[in-house]
């Protein structure tokens, strides 16, 4: 599986498109539905579907206008609906006057669990906290007897985990004993997991663990 990172938006969000030969699942697109249109054309990548870490504003804003075009699934956790539904309103009081924003045409709820779409097999762990909602996706270590390229485990933590941080509690609906259950859940995976979060650079389990 091949991943792309691509920083969206004025926060520079991580929309990330994960590929397996042309098939193609995408995490968080947050914003640039032109750009990232583009690059599925470019690369004539079929996409599957859509997914969002959590439901703030710079991680979705892009999800109506691509359901427009790509006519996929989205996937988020029925826990942070409330946020999709006043996405436009919350990206005007952070970044003053936005393009207008299209609301997606249809949501699938993002269970915890098993997960298969196309050619991509996953674990969705629910992660409450920094929103009621908040999932991250798991893909265990390919089965080798020794770690070579493309065996380690990954998971992508939306805004719960970054590189040298952990995500905001200090929403009205954020709960920050949540958050904490939810890190030493995640501190409990494999140390050489890497961590793909919604801002910033990859880092690992074992990196943040020592650090939180």
């Amino acid at each position: 599986m091949k991943i792309k990172t691509y920083p969206v938006g004025e926060l520079q969000a991580n929309c990330y498109f994960l590929i397996q030969d042309k098939d193609c699942v995408i995490i968080d697109p947050g914003d640039s539905a032109d750009f990232i249109l583009e690059k599925i054309q470019t690369e004539n990548l079929k996409v599957h579907a859509l997914f969002a870490s959590h439901g703030h504003f710079d991680h979705l804003m892009a999800v109506g206008e691509l359901q427009l075009s790509l006519k996929v699934p989205f996937y988020i956790a029925d826990e942070d609906l409330f946020l999709l539904k006043r996405v436009k309103e919350t990206a005007e009081h952070f970044l003053g006057a936005v393009p207008p924003i299209i609301q997606p045409t249809e949501t699938h709820n993002l269970k915890p669990g098993a997960f298969n779409v196309s050619s991509f097999t996953f674990q969705v762990l629910s992660v409450p906290g920094h929103t009621p909602g908040s999932r991250c996706l798991y893909f265990p270590p390919s089965r080798h007897s020794e770690r070579s390229e493309g065996s380690y485990p990954i998971i992508f933590t939306g805004d719960t985990l970054f590189k040298q941080g952990i995500g905001r509690y200090d929403f009205s609906y954020s709960n920050k004993i949540d958050l904490f259950d939810s890190l030493e859940r995640l501190f409990k995976l494999p140390e050489d997991t890497l961590v793909y979060s919604g801002h910033g650079e990859v880092t690992t389990i074992g990196e943040e663990s020592k650090r939180f």
